[in-house]
């Protein structure tokens, strides 16, 4: 990775020297007279005893173990715009990092238990700060769930844990309570009750049909519901939905303008949004942390959105070890955020527009930086050049001007992508267990290594996408190891977007022409496969593609349904190399489709006993 790991290492150690250098300097809460299991309000007695750790030149502050509890009433209310994240007015700051230096966090496997709408974490301006030894969850979570106890043709009795999540029938619909706040169901899922796997062959496609939104609820007694409707289609007597409600507001840990920042066994259980949010940090090492269902609860659903998301970062990230199960959007998610040009006024000056409503308000580039320009048809960057200024007009618009001028064909219309701040990627020794949607979502132009991990996702296991047009989420990839791995058959059980593969190559191209791709230089090697589908591998827009050395193995666990009945499926590709790859069964397809990709720039070796279309 550049040697950005062995330097990554070096800062985390340097943590700990430092600290010796300096004398360490140790507090525990308790010596502010905050005491586990107390159910006191711990954000003002923290507050003060952050205040003290400022002072300090290598504060330790320290959590005896047990129960900490977390209102909103005296939390610090700041303004943040957070990416991927619904726009409020200020963020409710639970525990505020805030240009401090040399910090660790200790819980010693407490449980922090948060309240209402809050923020657990946010580091701020912060430098070298490790989190870690403890668990995030809260009282009333913002998601619910119900144990499915009767289907009819005509409604569907559903059982709900009303000290965890207490609701209201309000309108004839289902509507969540919690403290200062009530939520409408608003999306479902749902999950084999013995496997803990989102059912197959439903994902967004809906596990209750389409227009269940229009059913009648009928509190039959406080905790059983009935929800009278004739479903298009029926869950499964047993199983569980995972009824999602509630605004994504705050994400569990938001890690903003920060450096050397390490979260080291944590378990987040639950949140308000996103579950680690980095934006605009660098060098940042993510070690044994979990976000999945509180084993001690019964819960078959963990955060709200996705566990970790990555926008607009730089230098190294580093995920080790960590685990990922019924979340309720992506593990992981890597990107820049691209924007669209709505006026040239000079041939240096241009003012942009933030095209998706969650991501919006950021001091998007500073001085010295390198920006893109991206022709959004066919997504080739036709130049580069040196941020001179930045200016905020409104959160949606700002203006920008270069050191030199823009090349005269970029015009309105055109995206623009910030290549300064883009990361390399290691993501190593963990689960990816069956989330809705995807696995690892990757986008940065940055060294990407993806090895010794395991997948059972319910969508697609990696999708590699980047676009101008949509989500706005850039990075064409042009260095990707992907190797060891194990991709086990409860991935691609579900539909959802992008998902045309295992691993899915999908960037949004709206005319992608063959002798100029999109992405560069992905390797697949030596991981092993259990399809029971046919489709392995699809990639759009792709020079220097190699799959190598793979294992596949026929599973017949589910049924096959995918509409895409190729193997492999090579659209607007060059360099493209697939051999020395084991099949091992009845492997769906065996075959190649090749969609304006020239024959003669693919190498296969006959031994694998491939057809090409």
């Amino acid at each position: 990775m550049k040697g950005t790991g062995s330097k990554w290492l070096s800062s985390v150690l340097a943590i700990f020297i430092c600290a010796t250098v300096w004398g360490q300097d140790t507090l525990r809460i308790s010596d502010f007279s905050l005491m586990p299991g107390t159910r006191e309000n711990a954000v003002g007695i923290l507050q003060k005893a952050l205040a003290q750790c400022r002072e300090k030149k290598a504060a330790v502050l320290i959590f005896p173990k047990g129960r900490y509890d977390f209102w909103p009433q005296y939390a610090i209310e700041k303004q943040y715009y957070e990416s991927n994240t619904d726009v409020i007015a200020l963020r409710r700051c639970g525990i505020l990092i805030e240009d401090v230096k040399h910090l660790v966090i200790d819980g010693q496997g407490s449980e922090f238990v948060f309240h209402d709408r809050i923020q657990p974490f946010t580091v701020d301006h912060s430098e070298d700060v490790v989190i870690k030894n403890v668990s995030i969850d809260w009282e009333i979570p913002m998601t619910a769930q119900a144990e499915i106890m009767e289907v009819t043709d005509h409604y569907i009795d559903i059982s709900i844990n009303v000290l965890e999540s207490p609701y209201i029938i309000e309108d004839e619909k289902l509507t969540f309570v919690g403290e200062g706040w009530k939520s409408r169901w608003s999306g479902v899922m749902e999950f084999d009750r013995e496997a803990k796997w989102i059912a197959p062959q439903t994902g967004d496609a809906g596990c209750l049909g389409a227009d269940y939104e229009d059913y009648k609820a009928e509190p039959l007694r406080y905790g059983l519901v009935r929800l009278h409707y004739a479903f298009k289609r029926k869950p499964a007597k047993g199983n569980y939905l995972v009824l999602r409600h509630s605004d994504r507001d705050h994400a569990g840990v938001f890690i903003v303008d920060s450096k050397q920042v390490s979260i080291q066994h944590l378990n987040m259980y639950n949140n308000a949004g996103l579950g680690i949010l980095s934006q605009y940090s660098q060098d940042l090492m993510f070690k044994n942390v979990n976000s999945v269902p509180n084993p001690a609860k019964n819960r078959i659903f963990a955060g709200h959105d996705d566990g970790f998301h990555y926008s607009n970062c730089k230098g190294s990230i580093v995920v080790d070890s960590c685990r990922f199960l019924g979340l309720m959007d992506d593990p992981i998610n890597v990107h820049g955020t691209s924007v669209r040009i709505v006026e040239r006024k000079t041939n240096r000056t241009l003012v942009c527009k933030f095209m998706h409503h969650q991501s919006v308000g950021f001091t998007w580039a500073r001085a010295g930086e390198k920006v893109g320009f991206i022709e959004n048809n066919a997504m080739h960057t036709i130049g580069s050049a040196t941020v001179e200024s930045f200016k905020t007009i409104t959160p949606e618009l700002f203006e920008i001007t270069f050191r030199e001028p823009v090349p005269s064909s970029v015009t309105d219309g055109y995206a623009l992508e910030n290549l300064t701040w883009t990361p390399d990627v290691h993501i190593k020794n963990s689960f990816f267990g069956s989330n809705r949607a995807r696995g690892i979502l990757m986008s940065t132009p940055g060294r990407v290594i993806i090895e010794n991990n395991t997948f059972e996702s319910s969508g697609a296991a990696i999708l590699i996408a980047g676009d101008a047009n949509n989500w706005y989420e850039s990075g064409a990839v042009a260095d990707v190891v992907i190797r060891h791995n194990t991709f086990n058959d409860p991935c691609m059980t579900s539909m959802y977007q992008f998902c045309e593969g295992i691993i899915s190559i999908d960037p949004e191209v709206p005319k992608p022409q063959t002798g100029q791709p999109f992405h560069r230089n992905i390797r697949i090697e030596n991981n092993t496969f259990h399809p029971f589908d046919f489709p392995v591998l699809y990639a759009k827009s792709v020079e220097g593609l190699v799959f190598s050395g793979n294992t596949l193995i026929r599973s017949h666990r589910f049924n096959p349904f995918h509409t895409r009945k190729s193997t492999f499926t090579f659209e607007n590709c060059l360099n493209v190399q697939v051999t020395a790859n084991s099949f091992v069964g009845d492997v769906l397809g065996k075959n190649i489709k090749l969609i304006n990709t020239p024959l003669k720039t693919l190498k296969i070796d006959k031994k694998q006993g491939l057809i090409i279309e």
